[in-house]
């Protein structure tokens, strides 16, 4: 049975903790549904681990559209939800008509923004989209942020965070991400929601949790954030993969009969 916003909101009610997993492409997608994963995110990230950029700045909502597109071909039960990319959301108008086009075209069953946009929260929600909100470290304002660094450390900074993500509440957000803030920050504004907040960097304590794929399957190159758990590592069985075949095909064992077409020729 294909999982709801109201499936995703009664996790908390029942306190059980779920995930969210990004997938950019179709395999993974198809993987990740076939084990039950509850949400299925098809993040802005895809800039980083499938384009090759440094930030997610420069990912268009053309790109976005593509990787949403694959996904939701191979998706039958989970919840999907888009990134809203840099740029798209500048205007209440700019992000109703980009917000329309990852769930016309791009197959999505609903949308995440970042940041505290209140009104444009309010106004999707009213026409029928769903609304994920992203608060703490939001990557897009990586320029004005000076880099990725852990927000709400102070008691003033903790306190504002908890009324944005009141107001995002208030104007229909059906769950919330908190991405690295201290975990008592976390705790508080999980405690006093009424929606499930998923933290990526944010503690325990968050209703659940969300990874990039490309990380926890230990696929990525490179260090990875400091809350990041790999539960695989995937980039050195491919690479021992990929080494033997290339073995095999130089001292001829490969194509063997068993892999070939062993057809008489015709007249």
């Amino acid at each position: 049975m294909a999982i709801t916003i109201r499936d995703i909101q009664s996790f908390k009610t029942n306190d059980s903790r779920f995930v969210m997993l990004t997938a950019y492409d179709y395999q993974t997608a198809q993987i990740f549904d076939e084990v039950g994963v509850p949400i299925i995110f098809v993040g802005d990230t895809l800039g980083i681990f499938f384009m090759g950029y440094k930030t997610t700045i420069p990912v268009t909502m053309d790109a976005m559209i593509h990787h949403c597109q694959a996904v939701s071909r191979a998706v039958s039960n989970a919840l999907l939800v888009g990134d809203i990319p840099f740029g798209a959301d500048a205007t209440t108008v700019d992000g109703i008509r980009n917000a329309s086009r990852i769930v016309q075209e791009g197959g999505m069953h609903a949308v995440k923004l970042e940041g505290s946009k209140v009104e444009l929260v309010a106004r999707l929600t009213e026409i029928g989209i769903p609304v994920m909100g992203h608060l703490g470290l939001t990557p897009q304002s990586f320029n004005k942020l000076g880099g990725n660094k852990v927000q709400a450390r102070s008691v003033t900074a903790a306190q504002a965070l908890l009324l944005e993500a009141r107001s995002l509440e208030e104007a229909g957000a059906f769950a919330l991400v908190l991405e690295a803030v201290p975990i008592e920050a976390a705790r508080t504004v999980t405690d006093s929601l009424r929606i499930p907040t998923i933290g990526i960097g944010a503690g325990p304590h968050c209703d659940g949790q969300v990874l990039v794929s490309t990380e926890m399957l230990g696929i990525s190159s490179g260090p990875s954030p400091r809350f990041v758990k790999h539960y695989a590592q995937l980039r050195d069985t491919m690479g021992v993969a990929t080494r033997t075949f290339m073995s095999e095909v130089a001292n001829g064992e490969f194509p063997g009969k068993e892999y070939a077409y062993n057809w008489p020729l015709t007249s």
